[in-house]
């Protein structure tokens, strides 16, 4: 993907939809009032102009609103155009000396862009204006007060409707309403009225959005109101703007070809409906007489002479415009129910009788509604629908449901919305829970679900959803409120974990929370992922990966109360998870203050399909659009991903897994016998069988650790499994014959089943290019289609944070080297950089490594790593196997905090002892991130090595069982090239 074309989807994302930040882009923000003191005063006393205009805006949110400045004479108004830039002048017909029309000549001459609207507010005014005559060229339009001050607002949006509509139909396909009247008077009262309705509907559509960026939109995108005065205009604007007009309200008498005409809006709609015009028609006229003709071509009519002229043509605007409620009604009249939103509408489809249903429908009332709701494609989707096209009453119901639900699945997919419980279960949206931050991964989350809405790639892979889960987020704002409420400082950090834990979940979250968390639990069935999203989490230069908690919560206890408990205590452990010792020192470690931290929570849908009480996903994993080891002909650009069966817990813990390379997933990073050795004997799970349980005592306790074999039983790895087949000492790929079940994911990698390389390729591209940085993303796949939506495969992107690369330029030359002045050196070095202040080196004796010990070498680190905090030095580590690793069998199973006053890990062969190197854990994002240099040195390696020799020769500063400290003499100088991965150690 070219920038050109990530810029696009960037705009659009960015704005929600790729147009409306280009809609209303000219507006009247000063305008220059001409009129006496008297009319001035009486405009803003008793009309009260100041308040309706900053009212009318700010009951809309538009940011300012314009600023009338008032002069009473025609000659002062001259001099202040000198001085200032005004968008629009307004005159009255008596201001001095200098007449409106001569006034409107000069400013004409001298600013031919500005505006000129004459104002009567003398009824008498009204015969005295000949629009057509010379004096009147210079001025655009003329309007009638009559005591209502919603006239000057009527006059700004009727400029600005001229400004905009051309841009604002092409841009946005904004709605028109053709409005053709002679009369000042009467316009002057229905255009009002008209701009008073739209801005009832555009304000009733606003409080219904859930997504800010779409409350945005509806108020930029309101229809506009043309209004013109003969039969030549009107035909040449409805030819102009006929794909976006929705309603015609015409006079029946003005001009016709220069003439006045008794009949012109007659034969204005018999010529428009030659044309197929489909929007409802409104005649109005002073003559009776002319209602049979109007009813006889099928439009409405309304006496103009009528005492409720303007209730009736309210009632046209709100009945047949689709603005305001929707009221069912029987062919009768006679009122079902009523509907203000798009979610109550369609509650009430589902229980309507079928007489009202059939009335409606073969009355175009559902698509007015919807287009009145700004959902046109649908609307005219909807309007081309014939009852006769359906074979059962039902049929039709069902269709309509369905286009509803379309259209709000459409409308809020990729947004982060606000919360409401008819939308819980929608898909593809973020709904927030609490106000404040997101939170670094919250953030994260967003980003990517608006980026995977905006850029379709359900377009790019057809046979596949491409999504989050449902993810609901609780901004910090309730964090801050948990830790007043419950009066938490800094006194906390003197306890233990388990007394902070303990203390936290006997706190409470704010009744409000509360109160949405019941109605959640309501609403949601499945098992639930609680996740932290800390302010400094996950972001460019320091993630927090695998510091905070995460809970699975089965969610299937047959009573609410102990789901909404289950669920509210994980969110306190969360909170309390920023105060643990492992956090704090992670947090000292980057030279933040723990005060700096806030925590906002994520409650993801736990992604999997369920197996006998058992759920997981068919595929869990991490990918990295950097490969820190690349191999063989792999460049570090290529990218590097690890999978597992299950939960991604077995990745990201450093437990068995499989690597490919997204770039060549085809290629083999290991020989058949490492891979048979090396391969994933056990996955974990959520057990949702397990109703009650204690998540203070174990957080892990809703998880089980499986057997392979009991996947196989479950049918979940048809498509990931090879098989040894020890005859001919070989990999048959696939479960058909007998022998032991080996992960490689071979009909997903080798025979594309389902495009997972593919899928990673793309998305680590464009996170990579939107981020600016290296990234890696956390993802999971459900093979079964099942339980989707659409009955497609689905991936699901749980997470993204970047990668923090050190591009300092180090250039090592292994040629000229000499390796007796080294005790380290290796070719599968990450980092980047020359370090030359470290005297400590601590490692774990080859010679008395024990790996069924780890957990007491675990004990040992940390004590050292304490005095290193203490003594503020940082130190070298070596070991054998995998640092951090969740298996205690492939490694001394560390937490970052017990380790990170180490600036250089190194992880170190032994003959018996071979295990992959830690890339694509939590434990190893934290030492990218930290550009902490982490070296393999392989067993048996040509050219890598440790002199174990020359270490254990070095002065002695502590040891213990397995550990050994050394001191030495003078500074080692360490040097890292990035670029070839090659790094040494001096002695």
């Amino acid at each position: 993907m070219d920038l050109k074309e990530l810029n696009y989807y960037y705009n659009k994302f960015k704005y929600g939809e790729d147009i409306f930040h280009n809609l209303m882009k000219k507006r009247v923000h000063e305008i220059l009032l001409v009129s006496t003191f008297y009319d001035a005063f009486i405009f803003e006393q008793d009309g009260r102009l100041s308040e309706q205009i900053h009212g009318e805006y700010r009951q809309l949110n538009l940011s300012t609103s314009p600023r009338v400045t008032s002069v009473p004479t025609g000659i002062q108004a001259l001099n202040l155009l000198k001085e200032r830039k005004f968008d629009l002048v307004i005159t009255m017909m008596r201001i001095g000396e200098i007449s409106p029309f001569k006034l409107s000549r000069q400013i004409r001459e001298l600013y031919p862009d500005i505006p000129i609207l004459l104002l009567l507010n003398v009824s008498n005014d009204v015969v005295l204006i000949d629009k057509d005559s010379e004096e009147m060229k210079f001025i655009d339009n003329v309007f009638s007060w009559n005591g209502d001050s919603k006239i000057f607002l009527t006059m700004i949006k009727y400029i600005e409707d001229i400004w905009n509509v051309e841009n604002d139909t092409r841009e946005g396909g904004v709605r028109v309403i053709l409005l053709v009247e002679d009369s000042i008077h009467y316009y002057s009262m229905f255009h009002p009225l008209l701009y008073s309705e739209i801005m009832k509907q555009t304000q009733l559509l606003i409080s219904e959005e859930l997504d800010d960026i779409n409350k945005r939109r509806r108020m930029r995108g309101r229809p506009k109101v043309l209004l013109c005065h003969n039969f030549e205009t009107a035909i040449e604007l409805y030819e102009k703007y006929k794909e976006f007009v929705i309603a015609i309200i015409s006079d029946i008498r003005y001009k016709y070809k220069g003439k006045d005409h008794p009949q012109a809006g007659i034969k204005l709609i018999r010529h428009l409906q030659m044309h197929h015009v489909e929007c409802p028609i409104l005649l109005q006229s002073s003559e009776e007489s002319n209602e049979k003709e109007a009813l006889d071509l099928g439009v409405h009519f309304l006496h103009k002479n009528s005492k409720t002229l303007l209730h009736d043509l309210r009632k046209f605007v709100v009945n047949n415009l689709g603005f305001g409620d929707f009221i069912f009604r029987n062919p009768e009249g006679e009122e079902f129910a009523r509907s203000q939103t798009l979610s109550d509408f369609q509650e009430k489809l589902k229980i309507i009788p079928d007489e009202s249903l059939l009335y409606h429908s073969g009355r175009n009332d559902f698509s007015a509604w919807l287009t009145a709701h700004g959902e046109f494609l649908y609307a005219k989707r909807m309007r081309h629908m014939k009852i006769n096209d359906f074979a059962t009453t039902e049929a039709l119901r069902n269709q309509l449901i369905s286009m509803f639900q379309e259209v709000e699945y459409e409308r809020n997919r990729g947004k982060l919305i606000q919360f409401d419980p008819n939308f819980l279960n929608i898909e593809e949206s973020i709904i927030r829970l609490a106000e404040g931050s997101l939170g670094g991964k919250g953030r994260g989350i967003a980003f990517l679900n608006s980026l995977f809405v905006s850029m379709e790639f359900d377009k790019k892979f057809p046979d596949v959803n491409i999504k989050i889960p449902r993810t609901f987020i609780i901004g910090t704002s309730e964090f801050d409120l948990f830790i007043e409420r419950n009066h938490i400082g800094n006194w906390i950090t003197e306890k233990s974990d388990q007394e902070i834990n303990e203390f936290f979940v006997n706190c409470e979250l704010s009744p409000r929370l509360m109160k949405i968390l019941s109605v959640f639990i309501d609403n949601i069935k499945y098992p639930l992922a609680v996740r932290s999203s800390g302010l400094l989490e996950d972001s460019q230069s320091q993630p927090f990966a695998g510091i905070y908690q995460t809970f699975m919560l089965p969610n299937h206890h047959k009573k609410k109360d102990f789901r909404l408990k289950h669920l509210a205590d994980s969110i306190k452990l969360v909170f309390a998870s920023v105060f643990l010792r492992s956090a704090r020192n992670y947090i000292e470690s980057i030279n933040y203050k723990l005060e700096e931290e806030k925590m906002a929570v994520i409650i993801q849908e736990m992604v999997g399909s369920r197996f006998n009480g058992y759920v997981y996903p068919h595929i869990a994993g991490v990918a990295q659009s950097y490969n820190f080891y690349p191999t063989s002909s792999l460049k570090n650009s290529d990218g590097i991903a690890a999978i597992a069966v299950g939960l991604g817990k077995t990745v990201v813990e450093g437990e068995r897994i499989f690597r490919f390379c997204p770039h060549y997933p085809k290629m083999q990073l290991i020989s058949n016998e490492e891979l048979l050795g090396e391969t994933q004997k056990e996955l974990y799970a959520i057990n949702v069988g397990e109703c009650e349980f204690d998540l203070v005592e174990n957080m892990d306790c809703t998880l089980r650790k499986l057997k392979i074999k009991e996947a196989e039983n479950h049918g979940s790895l048809d498509h990931l499994v090879s098989t040894w087949d020890y005859q001919n000492n070989r990999l048959v790929d696939g479960n058909r014959v007998p022998g032991p079940r080996i992960i490689t994911f071979a009909d997903i990698l080798k025979y594309e089943y389902f495009p997972l390389a593919r899928i990673l390729e793309s998305t680590l591209d464009i996170g990579e290019r939107a981020m600016g940085v290296p990234v890696e993303i956390e993802f999971a796949v459900n093979l079964d289609p099942n339980i989707i939506r659409n009955r497609k495969p689905t991936f699901y992107v749980l997470q993204i944070r970047p990668l923090t690369i050190n591009t300092e330029e180090i250039y090592i030359d292994s040629d000229n080297l000499d390796f007796a002045e080294l005790f380290l050196y290796t070719t599968s070095g990450m980092g980047n950089g020359v370090i030359s202040n470290i005297r400590d080196i601590i490692f774990l004796d080859p010679d008395k490594f024990d790996n069924t010990r780890t957990l007491d070498m675990q004990r040992d680190i940390a004590l050292f790593n304490e005095k290193m905090r203490t003594e503020n030095r940082h130190y070298i580590l070596i070991g054998p196997g995998r640092w951090g690793s969740r298996d205690r069998f492939l490694g001394v199973p560390v937490k970052w905090h017990e380790i990170y006053k180490a600036k250089i890990i190194v992880e170190a062969g032994l003959k018996d002892f071979v295990v992959d190197g830690s890339q694509g854990t939590h434990f190893f994002h934290n030492l990218v991130s930290m550009n902490v240099g982490y070296f393999t040195v392989p067993y048996g390696s040509g050219t890598d090595f440790v002199d174990w020799k020359w270490l254990k020769e070095q002065p002695i500063a502590d040891k213990t069982e397995f550990l050994v400290h050394v001191e030495l003499d003078h500074p080692a100088v360490i040097k890292m090239d990035g670029r070839k991965g090659i790094s040494f150690i001096y002695k």
